[in-house]
């Protein structure tokens, strides 16, 4: 506690000194202080929204992985207050702001927040499947098994409300996040290059049947001409046999 109010008190002397004798802080001083602590506390949620997984809106907002609608809204109208623009001095609050938002925006969308959740899920089971295989031979595990009263289900119920299984569950969601996010680049560059493919045959064969029917055209342009000719041969041919 020392270290934080002379760590943001302007006047470190007068700070120390009104600790170490008890005496309370003058209410400007205090209101200074807590002003302080509160712009970290911005500063700190805005670094944390940035850096968070892009991929996961539950993990940019701030909240657990299985939180309903109403969690999803009070926790974004309170973290909105605190890195708004107009009310956080980082610099870049307004992209952590409009992040939140989007983040918001994904997880109200039903559609959107169902295939979110079904790949959370997938990336749970991946964390419970690498649990079973490291603790297979587990001694431990298994005297915790045998004292439980749940017997093994309760001691991987404890596990995963721990710390630990939600922070392996937080980075196997990154992992699956990012593979699912990469097949469906993979298929949409597929999809656009069929498209392209079929555009390019469809282009060409135009352009063939164009030439076929103004071959066509040309032919009938010429059809009077080539008669005519055949007429006039045909023509010179009797003459020639009646002079004969």
């Amino acid at each position: 506690m020392t270290f934080v109010m002379t760590f943001v008190l302007p006047n470190l002397l007068r700070t120390q000194t009104l600790l170490h004798t008890h005496q309370p802080l003058h209410p400007l001083l205090q209101q200074e202080f807590f002003a302080e602590v509160r712009e970290v506390d911005r500063d700190n949620e805005v670094n944390r929204i940035l850096s968070a997984f892009k991929l996961n809106p539950f993990e940019q907002l701030g909240v657990p992985f299985h939180a309903d609608l109403e969690l999803i809204n009070r926790t974004y109208r309170k973290t909105s207050l605190l890195v708004h623009p107009d009310k956080c001095k980082h610099p870049k609050a307004k992209d952590a702001f409009d992040a939140l938002k989007q983040a918001q925006q994904a997880l109200l969308q039903d559609e959107t927040r169902a295939e979110l959740v079904r790949q959370l899920e997938v990336a749970r089971q991946l964390v419970r499947q690498q649990r079973a295989k490291d603790t297979k031979r587990d001694q431990s595990v298994r005297l915790a098994s045998m004292i439980h009263e749940e017997g093994r289900q309760g001691v991987e119920a404890a596990w995963e409300a721990s710390p630990e299984f939600h922070h392996l569950w937080k980075l196997q969601a990154r992992d699956t996040l990012a593979k699912m996010a990469w097949r469906k680049r993979k298929l949409t560059l597929r999809l656009e290059a069929d498209k392209e493919r079929l555009t390019k045959e469809e282009k060409e064969e135009g352009q063939r049947m164009k030439k076929l029917r103004d071959h066509e055209k040309g032919w009938e342009k010429t059809r009077e001409n080539r008669v005519g000719s055949w007429r006039d041969f045909v023509k010179g041919s009797k003459d020639k046999k009646k002079v004969l």
